[in-house]
């Protein structure tokens, strides 16, 4: 039995991304915020929340260099490993600083993951799903500066906005149900009477970036993402991780209205469109009775359309990352070409 060949079109994508570089990417303005590691834990997640970013690179003054990142998913598992009552204060929260912290969570060094403002876009996708991270430092060699921080949202919000000058791909009009791209067994959701401890129990349990909270009946009534943990933070309810999933959605310091969802009979164009229009980093995936189905993912979507075309070509797919930006194909027959 032979495997189906691949569309002719199937990697217009990642040509796209092969010939652009991470500083295409970058916005004429953006916030960037940076911590030194001497800073106290809780100072640097209330600056998170005050500046409106979820992630900040790490300086060490003695190494003079960035060595990490500090993110919400470090809230997260601060107050999953560390908290016990509402009665009792988080210490660690309240008194550690970041370089305490890192000691005693990454147990060993943990270089910082980041990426050259010259490296293709397809570089940088590599990077990010690979290492299963969703932040990539853009440094600039020469200074040592960080520029940004690149995401999978910005990645797509480019493609989304550029990619139009080039022809759309057939693939595009599938329905999600026929290319399958997203994940649709063992979802990870959290019912509306369970507690926020739980949510991040399975946060960190799953390694999950988004919980469909579900009712008694199993349709999806909301989305509790990773990002909803720093309104814990913000409203300085950290203390009380008991509280429902119910109480917490409703005291959430953001307007939500809704769900965003798609359904199996919509095609990936659709799909892609409305993630990238809203600007949000999933979609829940239901059926006409609103019961969770699955979730597609800004991974989900990068991986399909870059990733594994360039998978199906001759040679280890890391060699597609570090070709000079003069040797980046343009062509179905240049791609046969490298790498070889």
């Amino acid at each position: 039995m032979t495997c189906p060949a691949p569309e002719p079109d199937a990697d217009v994508y990642m040509r796209f991304m092969l010939s652009h570089c991470c500083y295409d990417a970058i916005p004429t303005s953006s916030k960037l915020v940076i911590f030194d590691t001497t800073l106290q834990v809780k100072k640097a997640f209330f600056a998170l929340v005050a500046n409106g970013v979820r992630a900040a690179p790490l300086w060490d003054s003695k190494l003079q260099s960035f060595v990490g990142m500090l993110t919400i998913t470090d809230f997260i598992n601060i107050l999953h490993r560390y908290y016990k009552s509402p009665m009792v204060q988080i210490y660690e929260l309240e008194e550690h600083k970041i370089e305490t912290w890192r000691e005693i969570f990454l147990k060993c060094s943990n270089s910082l993951i980041s990426i050259t403002p010259e490296a293709s876009l397809f570089e940088a996708i590599y990077s990010l799903l690979k290492n299963k991270i969703h932040r990539l430092p853009v440094i600039d060699p020469e200074s040592g500066n960080v520029l940004h921080i690149l995401t999978h949202k910005r990645i797509l919000k480019f493609l989304h906005i550029f990619g139009a000058m080039i022809p759309k791909p057939r693939f595009l009009q599938k329905r999600i149900e026929e290319v399958a791209i997203g994940t649709f067994s063992k979802i990870a959701t959290v019912m509306e009477t369970a507690t926020v401890h739980d949510a991040l129990t399975i946060f960190v349990e799953r390694r999950v970036s988004a919980l469909p909270v579900v009712n008694e009946q199993g349709k999806v009534v909301a989305l509790y993402s990773r990002f909803d943990v720093i309104n814990l933070a913000a409203q300085k309810t950290y203390n009380n991780l008991n509280m429902t999933m119910r109480d917490a959605i409703a005291s959430r310091s953001c307007c939500m209205e809704g769900v965003l969802k798609c359904y199996p009979h919509e095609t990936l164009e659709t799909v892609i469109d409305r993630i990238a229009k809203a600007e949000v980093h999933r979609l829940v995936l239901v059926d006409q009775e609103d019961i969770v189905r699955g979730i597609v993912s800004l991974s989900d979507l990068l991986q399909a359309l870059v990733l594994t075309p360039a998978e199906r070509l001759p040679g280890p797919l890391c060699c597609w990352c570090w070709m000079p930006p003069a040797y980046y194909p343009s062509t179905p027959e240049e791609l046969t070409m490298y790498p070889g």
